[in-house]
């Protein structure tokens, strides 16, 4: 039997950021993830139908440790996309998002009245825009105000090392042994 490896490996790796979870309950930590064996990681925010008052905000992170460490916001969003519609059915298209530099995005969907549909954004941030000694990321999405369904992944890209997916180093703590 011949062992094939397919993209999940050898061009990018997936890890949970906020697993899916009514986004309104509260602040949502999104999890930790290396970034010191990739060139890159997308962030995708994926999320359901709400109502006028549950736009989602972002904050990017970034932080010297898998766990404890320093926490700093990581303000470089100057940019994102989004595709937003009542019901997201794959003929929508990209719209690109510009703001000043910022570690926050106010409304994922861009206009400050996008809760009322299905959302898919994405963040993206290479490991060279974090600060030295800085070695992780995570996304927070903090309370919409209103009833959202909606979740995190983290998609991590340009890996430095390629394996079968099995054989891929865990995400927080590259090195370290699965948990």
């Amino acid at each position: 039997m011949t062992t094939r490896i397919g993209a999940l490996g050898r061009l990018f790796d997936i890890g949970a950021g906020i697993t899916p979870v009514n986004l309104n309950t509260g602040a949502n930590t999104g999890k930790r993830i290396s970034m010191e064996d990739c060139e890159g990681i997308t962030f995708v925010i994926f999320a359901g139908v709400g109502t006028a008052a549950s736009d989602i905000p972002c904050d990017l992170q970034e932080y010297t440790a898998y766990t404890g460490g320093t926490t700093a916001d990581l303000d470089i969003i100057t940019n994102y996309y989004h595709k937003s519609e009542l019901a997201l059915d794959n003929d929508e298209t990209w719209t690109l998002v510009t703001q000043t530099a910022a570690s926050e995005i106010s409304d994922i969907g861009g206009a400050g009245t996008s809760g009322e549909f299905e959302q898919i954004g994405v963040i993206e941030v290479t490991a060279d825009q974090l600060s030295d000694g800085y070695t992780h990321v995570g996304l927070n999405i903090a309370q919409p105000g209103a009833t959202k369904l909606g979740c995190v992944l983290y998609i991590k890209w340009g890996l430095k090392v390629q394996r079968i997916p099995s054989n891929l180093p865990n995400l927080l703590n590259p090195g370290a042994a699965n948990a």
